[in-house]
């Protein structure tokens, strides 16, 4: 999108199931997992910049050798910089004892990371400081193997301060009120007293605390403990933990709002966020990598047994749109259709803005990442096209000569590679209108190929602020000198905060939202928005399940078309000459092209758990009041 917004994280597991022995052998290293991993992130870049963890296990190792090891990174290439450490650790150990390069049981007791269960994270910062200390995966530390946890995930709660204060009930004393501290101190807690009762249990048996242990992760239940510690999680999430004796599990909201896909075999046992990842990583089919339910755990235990365990009561499944038309990366064969049908949907809106006059139409995209839905609304370009050629030649009645025909056959649409995004320009200073200068010079234009006549059609992939539109794109657009300039999103109206992981959080943020309080204004609708205010401040102390989203009323008096039209009119100024038109795609076509991710809240205001309604009637208070803290 052209609006640069921060989204989503990226979680990793590998679970190799044979001995390191066997990789060595099969495929030449026994740190195939290190390599793996690796790929895996990369692979995974695009949903986190700001920093990347990584973890791994090594399973039956003695008491005094160390098993865990944990690497992270804030720095610009952090998924870069961590294997840079950890290549650099393995690379001296091999140099100072070179006659162990094939002494896998070696390897395993002294060079770390190379355990046989490995954890990846990449990371956005929703918000908060972007240190090392706030980056995945967190660890909690406990002389009792079993008690040993490695969290990271891809979420964001809504009651973080619920949990925190239950945390408190419970006894213990959380260093932060943050929904990964709170998350991973809930599932320790139960880890805990499920341990503390098997051991009690183990007692009476007969056991010593020596034999104690192996049968501890035997009779383990991970779902029990999940179960127990998910039961008042109100957010979206998939998460995956570590155990320290070995047990792993990925665990997935009951919305199924956050994404993972997994794949096992006889060799190993691979969860990602993205489907894509594991079968360029690992070189499987499409339909071998399957997605694990809402509301369940993919737990894989010491012994390498593989079982999917419902967790949570699924809800109505809102799994999130915008993995499809923006967050994941377009490899994945079910998104590019996705992608490229929520381009052709667009095509009936943009032939009205057009009149039906392709010949006189340039079509083009911005960013890269709306090329794809770019190919769909030109192939139903291309359809009305050769529409018009067939209604043309059926009108001759058989009149047309071969230049006439030649003439009708050889029209093509259009195309053009119009916009050019420049290295990244660093705005060093800061007066406004210097600032404002730099950004509209972000993106290049491709010059001569747009005439007086024509009109200009540029898809992205959605409007968010619109910043970027009214500072640089639509300026530079002009400069072409169009008659008109048609800009299209692939998504509808982002109207609402979302409150599950990306960074879209301010009301005020939302171009769509700046253009329904302007319309209200000029319609002397103006008390709506003290209206609304009121009745948000009333449910202010009820509880969640009872909360209504009254900021819908904002955009009520308005149809979908009013409130582009209006969008337009704040996108452009007096300094832009053409015409300028913004065509959304509707949230109806929006499910027709991606029925299996209807999560639309964003778009809607229908949140698919209780403390979203509680989210953005706070951000409406926190608008009216002037309040610039985050609602969640």
């Amino acid at each position: 999108m052209s609006d640069a917004i921060k989204h989503e994280c990226g979680i990793s597991l590998i679970r190799l199931k044979k001995p390191l022995e066997f990789y060595k052998e099969k495929y030449g290293t026994a740190f195939y997992g290190v390599n793996k991993m690796y790929l895996m992130m990369e692979k995974q870049h695009n949903r986190g910049q700001d920093g990347a963890g990584f973890a791994s296990i090594k399973l039956d190792m003695a008491p005094g050798e160390r098993y865990i090891s944990r690497q992270r990174s804030v720095a610009q290439q952090p998924i870069q910089d961590i294997f840079a450490e950890i290549n650099g650790r393995i690379n001296d150990l091999m140099v100072t004892n070179p006659d162990k390069k094939d002494d896998v049981a070696w390897q395993k007791k002294n060079v770390p990371y190379i355990g046989e269960l490995l954890m990846g994270h990449v990371r956005y910062g929703t918000f908060g400081k972007n240190s090392v200390e706030n980056v995945h995966p967190f660890l909690r530390q406990n002389n009792w193997m079993h008690r040993n946890l490695i969290v990271a995930g891809n979420f964001n709660m809504t009651n973080v301060s619920t949990l925190f204060k239950k945390l408190v009930s419970l006894g213990q004393h959380p260093k932060e009120n943050a929904d990964t501290i709170t998350v991973m101190e809930k599932i320790g807690h139960f880890l805990d007293d499920e341990v503390a009762k098997l051991y009690k249990k183990l007692k009476k048996e007969g056991f010593n605390k020596q034999q104690a242990s192996p049968q501890i992760a035997e009779r383990l239940k991970v779902a029990k403990i999940l179960k127990r510690a998910s039961k008042d999680w109100d957010g979206g999430y998939a998460m995956v933990g570590l155990l320290g004796h070995g047990d792993a599990f990925v665990l997935r909201d009951p919305a199924g709002i956050r994404p993972a896909y997994y794949f096992e075999n006889d060799e190993i046992a691979v969860v990602a966020s993205e489907r894509p990842v594991i079968q360029t990583a690992f070189n499987v089919a499409f339909e071998d990598v399957l997605e694990l339910d809402p509301g369940c755990a993919l737990i894989v235990k010491k012994n390498g047994k593989l079982s999917i365990e419902k967790v949570l009561e699924p809800l109505t499944r809102k799994a999130c749109s915008f993995e499809r038309i923006y967050f994941s990366r377009g490899s994945d064969a079910e998104i590019y259709e996705e992608r490229k049908q929520l381009g052709r949907l667009l095509m009936p809106e943009v032939l009205k803005s057009i009149n039906h006059d392709t010949k006189n139409t340039v079509f083009s995209f911005i960013p890269n990442t709306a090329e794809t839905s770019f190919y769909g609304l030109v192939e139903a370009a291309q359809d009305e096209l050769n529409r018009q050629k067939k209604e043309e030649i059926l009108a001759s009645k058989g009149q047309l000569d071969d230049v006439g025909l030649e003439k009708i056959l050889s029209r093509k649409l259009r195309t053009e590679k119009i916009a050019i995004k420049d290295a990244k320009l660093r705005t060093f200073i800061t007066e406004d209108s210097s600032r404002d200068d730099l950004v509209a010079h972000v993106y290049d234009v491709t010059y001569g190929v747009v005439q007086p006549k024509d009109t200009l059609v540029i898809i992205d992939d959605s409007i968010v602020r619109g910043t970027t539109l009214k500072k640089s794109i639509i300026k530079m657009m002009a400069r072409l000198e169009p008659k008109k300039i048609v800009v299209v999103s692939s998504a509808p109206q982002i109207r609402y905060p979302d409150c599950y992981g990306i960074d879209m959080a301010k009301l005020e943020d939302f171009i769509a939202f700046r253009a329904a309080i302007a319309l209200l204004d000029e319609r002397g609708l103006g008390d709506t928005v003290h209206e609304v205010y009121k009745k948000c401040k009333k449910q202010v102390d009820l509880k969640d399940k009872d909360v209504i989203n009254f900021v819908k009323e904002i955009y009520a008096p308005f149809t979908d078309k009013e409130i582009s039209a209006k969008i337009a009119e704040l996108l452009s100024d007096e300094t832009v000459k053409p015409e300028v038109e913004i065509i959304y795609q509707t949230v109806d076509n929006l499910h027709n092209a991606c029925p299996k991710n209807l999560g639309d809240w964003y778009f809607t205001g229908d949140y698919p758990t209780d403390g979203g309604h509680r989210v953005v009637n706070k951000a409406f208070i926190n608008y009216v009041e002037g309040n610039s803290e985050r609602a969640y």
